[in-house]
């Protein structure tokens, strides 16, 4: 049996058995036609430092902690140097007035963070491609089952594992927009599923994933001056066919729904972000998880997992030339029963920082962060602890009026 796994950017089979904004571009009016703007921005970014522990060689310059190691030394020894680029963004805006008074407005915007086949690669990876005209959105861009205010000030480039974090291929209403924001959106489905210990039996049924919806994501916020508070749902359908169903047929179905609760609250210069997340079977919309349908050993063949993270981190600043951020993540997987003992089941995260920014278009500083898995059943688990240093060099220029 094959296993397909989500990704990001790409939305695998299920086989069973920050944010949209970049660096402030510059703006300059060069007489262009009234109206139309496009704004070129990104940066440059080094990232390096030390692991004391190991990981996943495909995730190096990361700190997931599904990719530390699920038995003693899966990926050799412990100590580890790593340096990389894969942070590098460049992003293009479009502005358009219409005849009706209405903009559309345009993102399409890449990095070089490879993942899917080319995980651990330096690769231009798709970031948004996206378009908005009045209550319209469509194309390729955070769900709306994602608060991505929740994403801290850090350097780490996976961020927070229990926050939602996921930017999918999707169709939006927004018939509230500004202050108050109401959201609806078709999405993308896609989901992955563990088949457990047979894994690899050769009695095990041949299934094959299909999605005959798509999911079904909706959000509530508030935008205040003391910070903003949203609720965000979303609920989907999942099914698994058996294509060769003798002597038994082990074809079935699961559905999957979630509630993330996420908001910030700002004390003067500083900032508190908050999420509280809990569902089953949407593990492909979390930062950093694992399967969404694990196989229960019985004739209901599987089901969609539950799970619960949180996030809660503080950014202080402490001048206009340095900042920190302090806080901790968490992302909690109730596994099927016939999941092996040494599936991921818990996943911690925490990270705290200074960094400079005394130079307007340029950070640099450090970074120390931790992170830990906790297998199943077998009572294994793993940590680990990075220091890393980053310097980001941004860029950006306007063309046309405001």
């Amino acid at each position: 049996m094959t296993i397909h796994r989500n990704s990001r950017t790409t939305t695998s089979l299920l086989v069973l058995a920050a944010s949209l904004s970049g660096p402030a571009a510059v703006a300059q009016d060069t007489g262009t036609e009234s109206g139309k703007r496009l704004d070129l921005y990104g940066f440059a970014m080094l990232d390096m430092g030390y692991q004391a522990g190991q990981n996943d060689p495909d995730w190096f310059d990361v700190l997931r902690p599904t990719k530390l190691p699920a038995f003693e030394n899966e990926f050799g020894d412990d100590g580890h140097f790593f340096a990389g680029v894969r942070q590098s963004r460049l992003g293009v805006k479009g502005f358009l007035p219409t005849a009706s008074g209405k903009e559309i407005k345009t993102i399409f915007e890449f990095e070089l963070f490879g993942t899917g086949s080319d995980a651990g690669q330096t690769t231009f990876r798709l970031r948004h491609a996206w378009g908005e005209y009045g209550q319209w959105g469509a194309g390729q861009t955070n769900s709306v089952f994602m608060d991505g205010d929740v994403f801290p000030n850090t350097i780490e480039y996976w961020g927070p594992n229990g926050m939602v974090c996921f930017r999918n291929v999707q169709l939006r209403w927004m018939p509230m927009q500004g202050e108050n924001e109401l959201y609806i959106s078709l999405e993308r489905p896609g989901a992955s599923g563990d088949p457990g210990v047979q894994s690899g039996s050769p009695e095990l049924p041949e299934l094959r994933a299909r999605f005959p919806l798509p999911d079904l994501a909706a959000h509530y916020r508030m935008n205040r001056d003391w910070g903003h508070f949203q609720i965000a749902g979303i609920v989907r359908h999942m099914e698994w066919d058996d294509i060769n169903p003798v002597p038994f047929d082990a074809s079935g179905d699961a559905t999957g729904w979630g509630v993330n609760l996420s908001g910030s609250l700002k004390f003067g210069a500083d900032t508190l972000r908050l999420q509280l997340v809990a569902g089953e079977g949407v593990q492909n919309y979390m930062n950093d998880a694992t399967v969404d349908v694990g196989a229960t050993g019985d004739a209901d063949i599987g089901e969609a997992l539950p799970m619960v993270g949180v996030v809660a981190f503080y950014d202080r600043t402490w001048s206009d030339d340095w900042t920190s951020s302090i806080g901790y993540s968490m992302l909690d997987i109730d596994n099927s029963a016939a999941q092996d003992p040494s599936a991921f089941a818990t996943g911690h995260y925490a990270v705290v920082n200074l960094l400079n920014h005394s130079v307007d278009g340029l950070m640099w500083g450090g970074e120390l962060q931790y992170g830990e898995r906790e297998n199943n059943s077998d009572g294994f688990s793993s940590d680990d602890l990075r220091i890393q240093f980053s310097f980001k060099y941004n860029f950006g220029y306007s063309w046309g009026s405001e």
